[in-house]
Protein backbone atom coordinates (compact mmCIF):
# COMPACT_ATOMS: atom_id res chain seq x y z
CA UNK A 1 0.00 0.00 0.00
CA UNK A 2 1.48 3.33 -1.03
CA UNK A 3 -0.74 6.24 -0.10
CA UNK A 4 -1.12 9.29 -2.28
CA UNK A 5 -3.08 12.15 -0.78
CA UNK A 6 -4.62 14.38 -3.40
CA UNK A 7 -5.85 17.82 -2.36
CA UNK A 8 -9.25 17.65 -3.98
CA UNK A 9 -12.57 18.86 -2.66
CA UNK A 10 -15.38 16.33 -2.55
CA UNK A 11 -17.91 17.35 -5.10
CA UNK A 12 -21.07 18.10 -3.17
CA UNK A 13 -23.23 17.45 -6.17
CA UNK A 14 -22.28 13.79 -6.02
CA UNK A 15 -22.81 13.46 -2.30
CA UNK A 16 -26.45 12.49 -2.63
CA UNK A 17 -28.45 9.82 -0.89
CA UNK A 18 -29.07 6.61 -2.78
CA UNK A 19 -32.36 6.59 -4.59
CA UNK A 20 -34.08 3.41 -3.44
CA UNK A 21 -35.30 2.31 -6.84
CA UNK A 22 -32.59 3.77 -9.02
CA UNK A 23 -32.24 2.12 -12.40
CA UNK A 24 -28.64 1.39 -13.24
CA UNK A 25 -27.45 3.26 -16.29
CA UNK A 26 -25.21 1.66 -18.84
CA UNK A 27 -23.08 3.14 -16.12
CA UNK A 28 -21.26 5.51 -18.43
CA UNK A 29 -18.22 7.46 -17.29
CA UNK A 30 -18.08 11.25 -17.48
CA UNK A 31 -16.89 12.31 -20.90
CA UNK A 32 -13.43 13.59 -21.76
CA UNK A 33 -9.70 12.56 -21.71
CA UNK A 34 -5.83 12.99 -21.23
CA UNK A 35 -2.62 13.29 -23.17
CA UNK A 36 0.58 11.21 -22.49
CA UNK A 37 3.79 10.27 -24.55
CA UNK A 38 5.42 7.56 -26.66
CA UNK A 39 7.39 4.40 -25.72
CA UNK A 40 11.09 3.81 -26.28
CA UNK A 41 13.01 0.61 -25.59
CA UNK A 42 16.78 0.56 -25.08
CA UNK A 43 18.81 3.00 -27.20
CA UNK A 44 19.54 1.78 -30.68
CA UNK A 45 16.70 -0.75 -30.81
CA UNK A 46 13.94 1.53 -32.05
CA UNK A 47 13.48 5.15 -33.05
CA UNK A 48 12.92 7.61 -30.20
CA UNK A 49 9.37 8.67 -29.25
CA UNK A 50 7.69 10.73 -31.91
CA UNK A 51 10.08 9.63 -34.67
CA UNK A 52 8.41 9.41 -38.08
CA UNK A 53 8.18 5.65 -37.91
CA UNK A 54 7.91 5.23 -34.13
CA UNK A 55 6.67 2.33 -32.03
CA UNK A 56 3.19 0.93 -31.42
CA UNK A 57 1.51 -1.17 -28.74
CA UNK A 58 -1.71 -3.11 -29.24
CA UNK A 59 -3.77 -5.11 -26.75
CA UNK A 60 -7.26 -6.50 -26.17
CA UNK A 61 -9.31 -5.00 -23.36
CA UNK A 62 -12.70 -5.99 -21.98
CA UNK A 63 -14.90 -2.94 -21.45
CA UNK A 64 -18.52 -2.12 -20.73
CA UNK A 65 -18.77 -1.54 -24.49
CA UNK A 66 -17.61 -5.09 -25.22
CA UNK A 67 -14.26 -6.40 -26.40
CA UNK A 68 -11.98 -3.68 -27.77
CA UNK A 69 -8.69 -3.84 -29.60
CA UNK A 70 -6.65 -0.79 -28.61
CA UNK A 71 -3.62 0.60 -30.39
CA UNK A 72 -1.26 3.42 -29.39
CA UNK A 73 1.57 4.53 -31.68
CA UNK A 74 4.29 7.19 -31.66
CA UNK A 75 4.60 7.25 -35.44
CA UNK A 76 3.64 10.59 -36.96
CA UNK A 77 1.23 9.34 -39.61
CA UNK A 78 -1.78 10.02 -37.35
CA UNK A 79 -3.46 7.00 -38.92
CA UNK A 80 -4.95 3.80 -37.51
CA UNK A 81 -4.19 0.31 -38.78
CA UNK A 82 -6.67 -2.41 -39.67
CA UNK A 83 -7.20 -5.72 -37.94
CA UNK A 84 -8.30 -8.84 -39.77
CA UNK A 85 -10.43 -11.36 -37.89
CA UNK A 86 -12.75 -14.25 -38.66
CA UNK A 87 -16.50 -14.25 -38.07
CA UNK A 88 -18.52 -17.18 -39.34
CA UNK A 89 -17.06 -18.16 -42.70
CA UNK A 90 -15.72 -14.70 -43.48
CA UNK A 91 -12.37 -13.12 -42.78
CA UNK A 92 -12.05 -9.43 -43.54
CA UNK A 93 -9.99 -6.41 -42.45
CA UNK A 94 -11.60 -3.81 -40.17
CA UNK A 95 -10.05 -0.36 -39.68
CA UNK A 96 -9.53 0.84 -36.12
CA UNK A 97 -11.11 4.20 -35.26
CA UNK A 98 -8.99 7.23 -34.46
CA UNK A 99 -9.67 8.52 -30.94
CA UNK A 100 -6.94 11.08 -30.48
CA UNK A 101 -3.67 12.25 -31.93
CA UNK A 102 -1.29 14.79 -30.41
CA UNK A 103 1.79 14.75 -32.63
CA UNK A 104 2.86 18.26 -31.60
CA UNK A 105 3.48 17.29 -27.97
CA UNK A 106 7.00 16.16 -27.11
CA UNK A 107 5.70 14.40 -24.01
CA UNK A 108 2.62 12.82 -25.59
CA UNK A 109 3.40 12.07 -29.24
CA UNK A 110 0.78 9.35 -29.60
CA UNK A 111 -2.05 8.35 -31.85
CA UNK A 112 -4.76 6.35 -30.03
CA UNK A 113 -7.08 3.97 -31.90
CA UNK A 114 -9.65 1.38 -30.91
CA UNK A 115 -12.08 -1.10 -32.43
CA UNK A 116 -14.95 -3.02 -30.90
CA UNK A 117 -14.79 -6.68 -31.90
CA UNK A 118 -17.79 -9.04 -31.79
CA UNK A 119 -17.72 -11.88 -29.29
CA UNK A 120 -17.96 -14.34 -32.17
CA UNK A 121 -14.68 -13.11 -33.70
CA UNK A 122 -11.49 -15.17 -33.72
CA UNK A 123 -7.92 -15.05 -35.03
CA UNK A 124 -7.35 -11.30 -34.88
CA UNK A 125 -4.19 -10.04 -36.59
CA UNK A 126 -3.07 -6.49 -37.31
CA UNK A 127 -2.68 -5.98 -41.06
CA UNK A 128 1.04 -5.55 -41.69
CA UNK A 129 0.60 -3.15 -44.61
CA UNK A 130 -1.61 -0.83 -42.54
CA UNK A 131 0.95 -0.34 -39.74
CA UNK A 132 3.05 2.80 -40.06
CA UNK A 133 5.18 2.20 -36.95
CA UNK A 134 8.64 0.70 -37.38
CA UNK A 135 8.06 -1.62 -34.44
CA UNK A 136 4.82 -3.07 -33.11
CA UNK A 137 3.97 -5.05 -29.99
CA UNK A 138 3.09 -7.88 -30.06
CA UNK A 139 5.72 -8.58 -32.70
CA UNK A 140 3.61 -11.28 -34.38
CA UNK A 141 0.70 -8.77 -34.59
CA UNK A 142 -1.68 -11.45 -33.21
CA UNK A 143 -4.19 -10.21 -30.63
CA UNK A 144 -5.95 -12.51 -28.15
CA UNK A 145 -9.75 -12.63 -28.25
CA UNK A 146 -12.25 -14.08 -25.75
CA UNK A 147 -12.59 -17.85 -25.91
CA UNK A 148 -16.02 -17.84 -24.28
CA UNK A 149 -19.49 -17.20 -25.65
CA UNK A 150 -22.49 -15.27 -24.35
CA UNK A 151 -23.63 -18.42 -22.53
CA UNK A 152 -20.26 -19.48 -21.08
CA UNK A 153 -17.51 -17.68 -19.19
CA UNK A 154 -13.71 -17.59 -18.89
CA UNK A 155 -12.36 -20.89 -17.67
CA UNK A 156 -9.20 -19.50 -16.10
CA UNK A 157 -8.63 -15.96 -14.79
CA UNK A 158 -5.30 -14.53 -13.63
CA UNK A 159 -5.58 -11.67 -11.12
CA UNK A 160 -2.72 -9.20 -10.72
CA UNK A 161 -2.44 -5.87 -8.92
CA UNK A 162 -0.16 -3.04 -7.77
CA UNK A 163 2.36 -3.82 -10.48
CA UNK A 164 4.40 -0.63 -11.02
CA UNK A 165 7.94 0.04 -9.81
CA UNK A 166 7.99 2.47 -6.90
CA UNK A 167 10.08 5.54 -7.62
CA UNK A 168 8.73 8.19 -5.23
CA UNK A 169 9.74 11.82 -5.00
CA UNK A 170 11.46 11.02 -1.70
CA UNK A 171 12.13 7.92 0.34
CA UNK A 172 13.30 4.44 -0.68
CA UNK A 173 13.35 3.60 -4.38
CA UNK A 174 12.52 0.11 -5.60
CA UNK A 175 15.14 -1.75 -7.63
CA UNK A 176 13.44 -1.47 -11.02
CA UNK A 177 16.38 -3.10 -12.78
CA UNK A 178 16.13 -6.36 -10.81
CA UNK A 179 13.28 -8.32 -12.37
CA UNK A 180 13.87 -11.36 -10.17
CA UNK A 181 13.45 -10.06 -6.63
CA UNK A 182 13.55 -6.27 -6.82
CA UNK A 183 10.64 -5.52 -9.16
CA UNK A 184 9.42 -8.89 -10.45
CA UNK A 185 6.33 -7.74 -12.38
CA UNK A 186 7.79 -8.83 -15.72
CA UNK A 187 8.64 -12.26 -14.31
CA UNK A 188 5.13 -12.57 -12.88
CA UNK A 189 3.56 -11.52 -16.17
CA UNK A 190 5.73 -13.95 -18.11
CA UNK A 191 4.87 -16.79 -15.73
CA UNK A 192 1.17 -16.05 -15.87
CA UNK A 193 1.33 -16.07 -19.67
CA UNK A 194 3.36 -19.25 -20.10
CA UNK A 195 2.57 -21.35 -17.00
CA UNK A 196 -1.00 -20.36 -16.10
CA UNK A 197 -2.15 -19.54 -19.66
CA UNK A 198 -5.28 -17.64 -18.59
CA UNK A 199 -8.35 -16.91 -20.69
CA UNK A 200 -8.67 -13.50 -19.02
CA UNK A 201 -6.48 -11.22 -16.89
CA UNK A 202 -7.90 -8.86 -14.26
CA UNK A 203 -5.76 -6.01 -12.94
CA UNK A 204 -6.91 -4.59 -9.58
CA UNK A 205 -5.20 -1.21 -10.09
CA UNK A 206 -2.02 0.84 -9.53
CA UNK A 207 0.10 0.84 -12.68
CA UNK A 208 2.06 4.12 -12.55
CA UNK A 209 4.52 4.44 -9.67
CA UNK A 210 7.30 6.52 -11.25
CA UNK A 211 6.62 9.81 -9.49
CA UNK A 212 10.19 10.98 -10.07
CA UNK A 213 11.81 8.95 -12.88
CA UNK A 214 15.07 10.82 -12.29
CA UNK A 215 15.65 8.49 -9.30
CA UNK A 216 15.07 5.19 -11.13
CA UNK A 217 17.92 2.78 -11.96
CA UNK A 218 16.58 1.47 -15.29
CA UNK A 219 16.83 4.67 -17.34
CA UNK A 220 18.78 2.98 -20.14
CA UNK A 221 15.73 0.84 -20.92
CA UNK A 222 13.36 3.82 -20.73
CA UNK A 223 14.98 6.85 -22.42
CA UNK A 224 11.68 8.74 -22.55
CA UNK A 225 11.01 8.21 -18.84
CA UNK A 226 14.05 9.57 -17.04
CA UNK A 227 13.21 12.97 -15.52
CA UNK A 228 10.69 14.46 -13.13
CA UNK A 229 9.06 16.18 -16.11
CA UNK A 230 8.45 12.78 -17.74
CA UNK A 231 6.27 11.43 -14.92
CA UNK A 232 2.88 10.10 -16.09
CA UNK A 233 4.05 10.34 -19.70
CA UNK A 234 3.32 7.65 -22.27
CA UNK A 235 6.92 6.49 -22.01
CA UNK A 236 6.46 5.99 -18.26
CA UNK A 237 3.19 4.14 -18.89
CA UNK A 238 5.18 1.83 -21.18
CA UNK A 239 8.01 1.49 -18.68
CA UNK A 240 5.75 0.67 -15.73
CA UNK A 241 3.11 -1.42 -17.47
CA UNK A 242 3.24 -2.27 -21.16
CA UNK A 243 6.84 -3.40 -21.49
CA UNK A 244 6.89 -5.73 -18.45
CA UNK A 245 3.38 -7.00 -19.26
CA UNK A 246 4.05 -7.58 -22.96
CA UNK A 247 3.90 -11.40 -22.91
CA UNK A 248 0.75 -11.43 -20.80
CA UNK A 249 -1.04 -8.85 -22.97
CA UNK A 250 -0.22 -11.00 -25.99
CA UNK A 251 -1.66 -14.08 -24.29
CA UNK A 252 -5.11 -12.99 -23.06
CA UNK A 253 -7.63 -10.15 -22.99
CA UNK A 254 -7.37 -7.92 -19.93
CA UNK A 255 -9.86 -6.03 -17.74
CA UNK A 256 -8.45 -2.99 -15.94
CA UNK A 257 -9.48 -1.16 -12.79
CA UNK A 258 -8.07 2.21 -11.76
CA UNK A 259 -5.89 2.56 -8.67
CA UNK A 260 -5.09 5.49 -6.41
CA UNK A 261 -1.76 5.97 -8.22
CA UNK A 262 -3.74 6.98 -11.31
CA UNK A 263 -5.13 9.94 -9.39
CA UNK A 264 -6.27 13.35 -10.63
CA UNK A 265 -4.10 16.41 -10.16
CA UNK A 266 -5.60 19.59 -8.74
CA UNK A 267 -6.41 20.85 -12.24
CA UNK A 268 -8.19 17.59 -13.16
CA UNK A 269 -6.18 17.72 -16.37
CA UNK A 270 -3.32 15.48 -17.45
CA UNK A 271 -1.10 13.75 -14.91
CA UNK A 272 -1.38 10.08 -14.00
CA UNK A 273 -5.17 10.26 -13.98
CA UNK A 274 -5.11 11.88 -17.40
CA UNK A 275 -2.91 9.06 -18.69
CA UNK A 276 -5.41 6.55 -17.29
CA UNK A 277 -8.36 8.12 -19.10
CA UNK A 278 -6.41 8.50 -22.33
CA UNK A 279 -5.09 4.95 -22.60
CA UNK A 280 -6.48 2.49 -20.05
CA UNK A 281 -9.94 3.54 -18.83
CA UNK A 282 -13.16 1.78 -19.71
CA UNK A 283 -14.24 4.71 -21.90
CA UNK A 284 -11.26 6.54 -23.37
CA UNK A 285 -11.03 10.31 -23.62
CA UNK A 286 -9.14 12.69 -25.86
CA UNK A 287 -9.21 16.02 -24.01
CA UNK A 288 -6.86 15.27 -21.10
CA UNK A 289 -9.50 15.45 -18.37
CA UNK A 290 -9.56 13.36 -15.21
CA UNK A 291 -12.60 12.50 -13.05
CA UNK A 292 -12.49 11.71 -9.36
CA UNK A 293 -15.73 9.72 -9.15
CA UNK A 294 -16.57 8.13 -12.53
CA UNK A 295 -19.56 5.81 -12.57
CA UNK A 296 -19.05 2.04 -12.25
CA UNK A 297 -18.40 0.00 -15.38
CA UNK A 298 -20.26 -3.27 -15.97
CA UNK A 299 -17.89 -5.42 -18.00
CA UNK A 300 -19.42 -8.58 -19.51
CA UNK A 301 -17.39 -11.78 -19.78
CA UNK A 302 -20.12 -14.15 -20.92
CA UNK A 303 -22.12 -15.24 -17.88
CA UNK A 304 -19.64 -13.49 -15.59
CA UNK A 305 -19.93 -9.73 -15.07
CA UNK A 306 -17.08 -7.66 -13.69
CA UNK A 307 -18.51 -4.66 -11.83
CA UNK A 308 -15.61 -2.22 -11.76
CA UNK A 309 -16.04 0.41 -9.02
CA UNK A 310 -13.47 3.21 -9.15
CA UNK A 311 -12.29 3.58 -5.55
CA UNK A 312 -9.08 5.44 -6.44
CA UNK A 313 -10.11 8.41 -4.28
CA UNK A 314 -11.97 6.52 -1.54
CA UNK A 315 -10.67 7.71 1.84
CA UNK A 316 -7.50 9.15 0.25
CA UNK A 317 -5.64 9.30 3.57
CA UNK A 318 -6.63 5.72 4.47
CA UNK A 319 -7.50 6.93 7.96
CA UNK A 320 -10.95 5.34 8.26
CA UNK A 321 -12.99 8.34 7.12
CA UNK A 322 -16.52 7.60 5.88
CA UNK A 323 -17.23 11.10 4.56
CA UNK A 324 -17.76 9.83 1.00
CA UNK A 325 -20.24 7.10 1.88
CA UNK A 326 -23.14 8.66 -0.06
CA UNK A 327 -21.07 8.91 -3.23
CA UNK A 328 -20.04 5.26 -3.14
CA UNK A 329 -23.45 4.09 -1.95
CA UNK A 330 -24.87 5.32 -5.24
CA UNK A 331 -22.25 3.29 -7.06
CA UNK A 332 -22.90 0.07 -5.16
CA UNK A 333 -26.63 0.65 -5.55
CA UNK A 334 -26.13 0.66 -9.32
CA UNK A 335 -24.06 -2.55 -9.12
CA UNK A 336 -26.78 -4.25 -7.06
CA UNK A 337 -29.49 -3.15 -9.48
CA UNK A 338 -27.55 -4.66 -12.38
CA UNK A 339 -26.89 -7.88 -10.48
CA UNK A 340 -30.56 -8.23 -9.59
CA UNK A 341 -31.52 -7.84 -13.24
CA UNK A 342 -29.30 -10.78 -14.25
CA UNK A 343 -29.52 -13.16 -11.28
CA UNK A 344 -28.17 -16.12 -13.26
CA UNK A 345 -24.84 -14.37 -13.83
CA UNK A 346 -21.98 -14.35 -11.36
CA UNK A 347 -20.75 -10.87 -10.48
CA UNK A 348 -17.28 -9.98 -9.25
CA UNK A 349 -16.93 -6.51 -7.76
CA UNK A 350 -13.49 -5.27 -8.84
CA UNK A 351 -12.35 -2.20 -6.91
CA UNK A 352 -8.81 -1.13 -6.10
CA UNK A 353 -9.35 -0.38 -2.43
CA UNK A 354 -10.71 -3.42 -0.57
CA UNK A 355 -13.94 -3.41 1.41
CA UNK A 356 -12.83 -5.72 4.21
CA UNK A 357 -9.10 -6.42 3.97
CA UNK A 358 -7.34 -6.86 7.35
CA UNK A 359 -3.93 -5.19 7.35
CA UNK A 360 -2.98 -5.85 10.98
CA UNK A 361 -4.58 -7.62 13.90
CA UNK A 362 -4.24 -8.10 17.61
CA UNK A 363 -6.42 -10.56 19.48
CA UNK A 364 -10.10 -10.85 18.43
CA UNK A 365 -12.72 -9.66 18.35
CA UNK A 366 -12.19 -5.88 18.07
CA UNK A 367 -8.56 -5.06 17.42
CA UNK A 368 -8.19 -5.42 13.64
CA UNK A 369 -6.99 -2.68 11.30
CA UNK A 370 -9.13 -3.09 8.22
CA UNK A 371 -9.74 -1.23 4.96
CA UNK A 372 -11.76 0.52 3.52
CA UNK A 373 -14.49 1.58 5.95
CA UNK A 374 -16.14 4.10 3.63
CA UNK A 375 -16.77 1.39 1.03
CA UNK A 376 -18.21 -0.98 3.63
CA UNK A 377 -20.44 1.84 4.91
CA UNK A 378 -21.54 2.59 1.36
CA UNK A 379 -22.60 -1.03 0.81
CA UNK A 380 -24.57 -0.89 4.06
CA UNK A 381 -26.37 2.23 2.78
CA UNK A 382 -27.74 0.54 -0.34
CA UNK A 383 -31.37 -0.53 -0.38
CA UNK A 384 -30.29 -4.16 0.22
CA UNK A 385 -27.83 -3.07 2.96
CA UNK A 386 -25.39 -5.55 1.42
CA UNK A 387 -24.17 -6.73 -1.97
CA UNK A 388 -26.60 -8.75 -4.09
CA UNK A 389 -26.66 -12.52 -3.66
CA UNK A 390 -24.98 -13.20 -7.01
CA UNK A 391 -21.99 -10.99 -6.20
CA UNK A 392 -19.66 -13.91 -5.57
CA UNK A 393 -16.34 -12.17 -4.85
CA UNK A 394 -14.76 -8.80 -4.21
CA UNK A 395 -11.38 -8.41 -5.96
CA UNK A 396 -9.06 -5.62 -4.80
CA UNK A 397 -5.44 -4.55 -4.39
CA UNK A 398 -3.93 -1.47 -2.69
CA UNK A 399 -2.25 -3.40 0.14
CA UNK A 400 0.89 -5.01 -1.29
CA UNK A 401 0.25 -8.61 -0.38
CA UNK A 402 -2.17 -11.46 -1.07
CA UNK A 403 -5.06 -12.19 1.27
CA UNK A 404 -8.34 -14.11 1.11
CA UNK A 405 -10.98 -13.49 3.79
CA UNK A 406 -14.40 -15.05 4.02
CA UNK A 407 -17.30 -14.73 6.42
CA UNK A 408 -19.48 -17.79 5.65
CA UNK A 409 -22.44 -15.46 5.12
CA UNK A 410 -24.16 -13.62 2.23
CA UNK A 411 -21.20 -11.22 2.29
CA UNK A 412 -18.85 -12.30 -0.52
CA UNK A 413 -15.25 -13.25 0.25
CA UNK A 414 -12.69 -10.46 -0.08
CA UNK A 415 -9.71 -11.31 -2.27
CA UNK A 416 -6.84 -8.82 -2.11
CA UNK A 417 -4.14 -9.17 -4.78
CA UNK A 418 -1.63 -6.34 -4.44
CA UNK A 419 1.50 -8.45 -4.61
CA UNK A 420 2.44 -8.32 -8.29
CA UNK A 421 5.26 -5.79 -8.40
CA UNK A 422 5.30 -2.94 -5.87
CA UNK A 423 7.36 -3.14 -2.68
CA UNK A 424 5.67 -5.67 -0.41
CA UNK A 425 3.83 -4.87 2.82
CA UNK A 426 3.74 -6.88 6.01
CA UNK A 427 0.59 -8.84 6.69
CA UNK A 428 -1.31 -9.90 9.80
CA UNK A 429 -1.08 -13.11 11.77
CA UNK A 430 -3.95 -15.12 10.24
CA UNK A 431 -4.64 -16.84 13.56
CA UNK A 432 -5.49 -13.42 15.02
CA UNK A 433 -7.65 -12.40 12.06
CA UNK A 434 -10.14 -15.26 12.43
CA UNK A 435 -12.90 -14.13 14.75
CA UNK A 436 -12.37 -10.43 14.15
CA UNK A 437 -15.58 -8.44 13.68
CA UNK A 438 -15.39 -6.55 10.38
CA UNK A 439 -17.85 -4.17 8.77
CA UNK A 440 -21.22 -2.68 9.67
CA UNK A 441 -24.95 -3.57 9.72
CA UNK A 442 -23.98 -5.84 11.39
CA UNK A 443 -20.26 -6.48 11.87
CA UNK A 444 -19.39 -10.01 10.78
CA UNK A 445 -16.73 -12.33 12.11
CA UNK A 446 -13.97 -13.52 9.79
CA UNK A 447 -14.25 -17.30 9.50
CA UNK A 448 -11.14 -17.86 7.37
CA UNK A 449 -8.03 -15.81 6.60
CA UNK A 450 -5.23 -16.84 4.26
CA UNK A 451 -2.43 -14.31 3.84
CA UNK A 452 0.63 -15.26 1.82
CA UNK A 453 3.72 -14.37 3.84
CA UNK A 454 7.31 -15.45 4.19
CA UNK A 455 7.59 -17.98 7.01
CA UNK A 456 4.59 -16.82 9.07
CA UNK A 457 4.19 -15.86 11.84
CA UNK A 458 7.89 -15.14 12.41
CA UNK A 459 8.22 -13.05 9.24
CA UNK A 460 5.05 -11.37 8.03
CA UNK A 461 6.52 -9.83 4.85
CA UNK A 462 4.38 -10.58 1.85
CA UNK A 463 5.15 -12.81 -1.13
CA UNK A 464 5.28 -11.60 -4.73
CA UNK A 465 2.76 -13.32 -6.98
CA UNK A 466 -0.73 -13.43 -8.42
CA UNK A 467 -4.02 -15.26 -8.01
CA UNK A 468 -5.80 -17.65 -10.34
CA UNK A 469 -9.53 -18.39 -10.45
CA UNK A 470 -10.58 -21.53 -12.29
CA UNK A 471 -14.17 -22.20 -13.34
CA UNK A 472 -15.20 -25.37 -11.54
CA UNK A 473 -18.55 -26.30 -13.04
CA UNK A 474 -20.59 -23.43 -11.66
CA UNK A 475 -18.29 -22.29 -8.90
CA UNK A 476 -14.66 -21.16 -8.68
CA UNK A 477 -11.36 -22.63 -7.48
CA UNK A 478 -8.77 -20.20 -6.12
CA UNK A 479 -4.97 -20.57 -5.96
CA UNK A 480 -2.05 -18.25 -5.27
CA UNK A 481 0.98 -18.45 -7.57
CA UNK A 482 4.52 -17.24 -6.93
CA UNK A 483 6.73 -15.37 -9.40
CA UNK A 484 7.58 -18.61 -11.22
CA UNK A 485 3.90 -19.49 -11.60
CA UNK A 486 3.96 -22.33 -9.09
CA UNK A 487 1.02 -22.82 -6.73
CA UNK A 488 1.88 -21.77 -3.21
CA UNK A 489 -0.34 -22.77 -0.31
CA UNK A 490 -3.85 -24.19 -0.41
CA UNK A 491 -6.34 -24.70 -3.22
CA UNK A 492 -9.70 -23.25 -2.25
CA UNK A 493 -13.13 -24.03 -3.74
CA UNK A 494 -15.86 -21.40 -3.47
CA UNK A 495 -19.15 -22.74 -2.16
CA UNK A 496 -22.11 -22.77 -4.54
CA UNK A 497 -24.33 -21.27 -1.85
CA UNK A 498 -25.28 -17.61 -2.19
CA UNK A 499 -26.18 -17.30 1.48
CA UNK A 500 -23.09 -18.99 2.95
CA UNK A 501 -20.28 -17.80 0.72
CA UNK A 502 -17.02 -19.35 1.80
CA UNK A 503 -14.00 -21.24 0.49
CA UNK A 504 -13.21 -24.84 1.37
CA UNK A 505 -9.42 -24.99 1.33
CA UNK A 506 -7.02 -27.94 1.37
Amino acid sequence: MRYRIVALAVVSLLAMAVPAGATPPRIAPDSAGPKPPGPTPPPGTTPPPGAPNGEAWAWTQLTSNGTQIRYVSTDTSQTCPSVRYTTGTGRAPHPLHLLSSTPTSAQFPTTVCELRVPLTASKAVLERTSIQAARVHPANRELPLPGWTSTTRPGKIAVIGDTGCEVPVSGPVQNCLNHQTGWPFQRIADSAATVTKPDLVIHTGDYLYRENPDRENDKAANPGCTTFADRASWDCVVADFFRPAEALLAAAPIALTRGNHEDCNTAHQGGAGGAWFRYLADDLRSNGSCSVYPAPSLIPAGTLTLASVDSSFADPSDNGSTAQRNIYARQFQAVNQAALQTPANDFFVVTHKPLWMVKASGNPPNSAEWLTRVLDAAVADTSLHRLADNVRLVLSGHIHLYQMLDFNSPRPPQLTVGSSGGTLDNGPDDSKVVGQLIGTQPPQAVTQSITQEQNPPQNLAGVFGYAVLNDNGGTWNLTFHDTAGAVRGKTCALSASKTNKSFACH
